[in-house]
């Protein structure tokens, strides 16, 4: 029997400039473009804005999925990507993923964890 390695999930949260943060329609066409641009399948995507600012994306990929959870009043964002081996070795794409989100939301680290599945 082989040793299979699922995939690479990273988990990070990051500030941002609070404007930034409020712009869900921006967030959707730099995801769009991310996960075509990385060769990844998206099956299924949701977007909620809150009334009060901010806004939560998730979108499920044949290789996992990519979460957003934004809080402008406090200039923080939650981040979460897990994408698994299944076809290839993803590990680099899910680091290039995260590296691109917080370059668009001219982010600095504040935590971030990975975890080898």
């Amino acid at each position: 029997m082989h040793s299979y390695a699922p995939g690479l999930h990273i988990l990070a949260t990051f500030t941002a400039p609070p404007p930034t943060l409020l712009n869900a329609p921006a967030c959707r066409a730099f995801f769009t473009a991310q996960v075509a641009a990385l060769g990844l399948t998206c099956v299924g995507e949701a977007y909620h804005a809150f009334p009060e600012g901010g806004f939560t994306a998730v979108l499920a990929l044949t290789e996992s999925h990519l979460s957003i959870h934004t809080w402008p009043e406090h200039g923080l964002a939650t981040f979460d990507v897990f994408l698994s081996n299944f076809r290839r070795d993803n590990a680099d794409r899910a680091r290039e993923l995260y590296a691109a989100t917080l370059a668009f939301f001219g982010g600095e680290e504040q935590s971030r964890t990975e975890v080898r599945r």
